[in-house]
């Protein structure tokens, strides 16, 4: 079932964080900005857990280089638990490979997504602790089964497996919070998408509903953020310029604004999920 407003809100900021930045770079922590939640305020606690999320995939050196100390200023600053890797190549991405190599505030969990063709292997559930006897699930998807699964008989193929396994999964979840995560973006982009694509992504979105999901990460996407219903669909920072239309999301539509080279980094309490965009 859907959760009551009251007993948690998800509030996503997402900024160019200049000041964040510039923190970074003379070395000291960042005070991390305030935010409404269930209560009318929002502040961190030293038990709230950190995590990063970022874009995976073939950077520039120079630009990979960039991003992985920042996200290690960022790992080590804050204690980040984990990191996930939003890719099509999993476990194979360079930037796992890389980060958890040359910087020990990364060597941390990874986990990855990954975009297997049709073979629908690549989904996995992550179950975390976090403080105050609360739990959060981290459930990957394989989007590149779905893409091969609209294509076949619905009543076949990888992607129906996976549908099976994600509302078995959610069904019988009892977490706090649910974070799901895909390379593909869930958020339609008028006059990109075959109906029937659509179609698809409307039913990923009511189990998402119906399960009480709460956040849904990806690489891909028409707009950096998306609200729809109680649930938040929220893009990764990439590494290249793209500017799409965007389909109405309760009225307002509009263009995306140019990706990044950067990454999220995310604060879990018992009542909230702050995200911070940092480049």
């Amino acid at each position: 079932m859907g959760k009551p407003s009251w007993v948690r809100s998800v509030i996503t900021q997402l900024s160019l964080c200049l000041a964040v930045l510039l923190a970074f770079n003379l070395g000291r922590p960042w005070e991390k900005p305030m935010s409404h939640s269930s209560s009318g305020s929002s502040s961190s606690r030293p038990l709230d857990l950190y995590f990063i999320s970022v874009r995976g995939g073939f950077r520039p050196l120079n630009q990979q280089n960039h991003l992985l100390k920042q996200m290690a200023k960022a790992a080590k600053t804050y204690k980040a638990r984990f990191v996930i890797n939003i890719s099509e190549l999993g476990e194979d991405d360079p930037l796992t490979q890389n980060g958890t190599w040359r910087f020990s505030s990364l060597k941390v969990p990874w986990y990855s997504t990954r975009v297997s063709r049709g073979r629908g292997t690549g989904y996995f559930l992550k179950q975390i602790k976090i403080p105050f006897g609360k739990n959060l699930d981290i459930i990957g998807l394989d989007t590149g089964a779905f893409k091969d699964f609209m294509l076949m008989n619905p009543l076949n193929g990888a992607g129906n497996d996976q549908l099976h396994w994600l509302t078995k999964t959610l069904e019988t979840s009892d977490s706090d919070w649910r974070i799901v995560v895909g390379f593909c973006s869930l958020a339609v982009c008028e006059g990109n998408r075959e109906r029937i694509e659509i179609q698809l992504y409307e039913h990923l979105h009511h189990i998402f509903y119906k399960f009480g999901v709460d956040v849904y990460l990806s690489g891909e996407g028409c707009s950096d953020y998306a609200c729809k219903g109680s649930i938040a669909y929220i893009r990764n920072p990439g590494s290249k310029d793209e500017k799409l239309p965007l389909a109405s999301v309760n009225g307002v539509s509009g263009f995306s604004k140019g990706m990044v080279n950067g990454f999220l980094l995310h604060r879990v309490s018992s009542l909230e999920i702050v995200s911070i965009c940092l480049f």
